[in-house]
């Protein structure tokens, strides 16, 4: 089964209830508008000569020029590839010549960035988003002929991953993987067309476009895209549209909370907060339960296994603080050790997962397709635990970990005992050379505004809590840890930038 039809059928369902606001122009759709332009869009891409399977990529902040043109792809077979615009010329020039687009559109905040590209690129059509949208205004509405040869296995989109641990890699991201997130998140999460979800996140990203926005045009529900994030206003937006669900990672959550904007705001109309991207501190999630009376629910997915995976209540979200719940409809989800066996309730291995909305493997790398799909389970390298009750909980990266004396140290571990204390804003571990060792931890820490600790305030709290040869062998207050666009902490860089070749931390 493919999602072609997913909004032409909402449209049909619902023509008249409002789909989406598109907060940068203050223009809002219903969804039969939305459809109208996805097919418009969709007859524009058939013009510009896009087949089944050519690719179309977009440079741009959000915007609803996403929302077109990831439906019209889905109608007529293309790809929809969109590019991350916080990326280098360089970094960005290999995404390009690894998905190959046949269409490429560019904003104009991002002309430089396309000039600095040109020379390494080779892309049949680049135009703006004013030409596109032009003349796709020209276009019919009517619904574009389907290719007999789309199914549930044609690929819908290619999202890259963040290359946080090497060069991006290119998702692919079947029409059944899209649809079955939505019908598994629909069910799972209990959303409705009563639902209503900012978009404050970055859509070149499978939480900007498939947390909320695909899920709730299956359930007939609204999105409020912001153009780009900002503190206050985002918190504005929520109260004005009353939303009742809404996505953050850690980062805004925390920026939220400094600002002291929260106070300012009604955000009585929100069920729910949910936090993804990266690990929330269990501290944050009793500050933000504490400071707005709304549950903050820990998240987790990934571009790979169509970004919600797991499910819990808001009470869960406090006894159960720091898991993420447990595995959503239509998903399998094991722990297993090296071998591929399940693990005992509470030990550490590796979360698997099977089920519809699994990708397809990696684009222009078979290597990497057959070390993550196995059997017919995805392997994430993510560590993870489950506790008696069946809630799971994310333990690091296995490439996060380092052994030092011949102990597995686990950096989420380190990191959430640091976390805990009141100075700590946020912090970061990652292992370094040692003679006796093998390795040892070094700490980055960036303090809470206007705290004060030490490193041995910190050691000392730490010692109370972890075993010896977990405590970090040093610790480099910051200003700020490098992040990723979806706010994971990009430890590479950490290493590059303060370990020297010969594995000293510099100054």
């Amino acid at each position: 089964m493919d999602a072609s039809f997913l909004l032409t059928h909402r449209a049909q369902l619902s023509p008249d209830s409002e789909a989406i606001v598109d907060c940068s122009t203050g223009h809002r759709y219903t969804f039969a508008q939305v459809n109208e332009w996805a097919n418009r869009t969709a007859h524009w891409l058939h013009a510009m000569g896009v087949e089944y399977g050519d690719r179309v990529s977009i440079l741009g902040h959000n915007s609803v020029a996403y929302v077109d043109l990831l439906f019209a792809c889905g109608k007529i077979g293309a790809v929809f590839t969109p590019l991350n615009w916080r990326l280098t010329a360089r970094e960005l020039a290999y995404i390009v010549n690894d998905c190959a687009p046949e269409v490429l559109i560019v904003e104009p905040e991002f002309a430089d960035l396309l000039d600095e590209m040109r020379g390494d690129i080779a892309v049949p059509q680049i135009v703006t988003r004013a030409e596109f949208e032009a003349a796709a205004r020209e276009m019919a509405t009517h619904e574009p002929a389907r290719p007999s040869r789309l199914n549930g296995e044609s690929i819908h989109a290619i999202l890259y991953t963040s290359g946080t641990t090497g060069r991006p890699k290119g998702a692919l991201i079947p029409h059944r993987q899209l649809l079955w997130n939505a019908i598994s998140t629909v069910v799972s999460w209990e959303l409705s067309s009563a639902d209503c979800a900012p978009i404050l996140t970055p859509m070149f990203h499978a939480g900007g476009l498939f947390v909320f926005l695909t899920t709730l045009v299956y359930a007939g529900g609204k999105s409020v895209i912001a153009r780009t994030f900002d503190s206050a206003d985002s918190l504005r937006l929520i109260a004005q549209e009353r939303c009742t669900v809404v996505l953050g990672v850690p980062t805004i959550y925390q920026m939220w909370l400094e600002s002291k904007e929260v106070a300012k705001h009604d955000l009585s109309s929100v069920r729910f907060f949910l936090s993804g991207g990266a690990p929330c501190p269990v501290p944050l999630i009793h500050r933000w339960r504490e400071t707005t009376g709304i549950a903050l629910r820990q998240g987790y997915g990934m571009s790979e296994v169509g970004v919600n995976c797991f499910a819990m209540s808001d009470a869960e979200s406090i006894s159960k603080a720091g898991s993420v719940g447990k595995p959503i409809f239509h998903l399998a989800a094991r722990i297993v050790d090296q071998d591929g066996r399940d693990v005992e309730d509470g030990a550490t291995g590796e979360l698997v997962f099977q089920g519809m909305q699994v990708c397809a493997g990696y684009l222009n790398n078979h290597k990497a397709t057959a070390q993550t799909i196995r059997d017919g389970w995805f392997y994430t390298g993510d560590m993870a635990r489950r506790d008696e009750d069946g809630f799971f909980a994310i333990i690091g990266r296995f490439k996060d970990m380092l052994i030092s004396g011949g102990e597995n140290v686990y950096a989420a571990e380190v990191e959430s005992v640091f976390m805990a204390h009141p100075a700590v804003q946020e912090c970061a571990l990652i292992g370094k050379a040692d003679e006796k060792w093998g390795e040892v931890g070094v700490l980055f820490v960036v303090l809470a505004k206007d705290a004060d600790a030490s490193r041995t305030t910190l050691l000392t709290h730490s010692r109370e809590h972890l075993a010896r040869y977990k405590v970090p062998k040093e610790i480099v207050f910051l200003d700020e840890l490098p992040h990723s666009p979806y706010g994971k902490v990009e430890k590479i860089k950490l290493k590059e930038q303060f370990l020297s070749f010969d594995g000293n931390a510099k100054r």
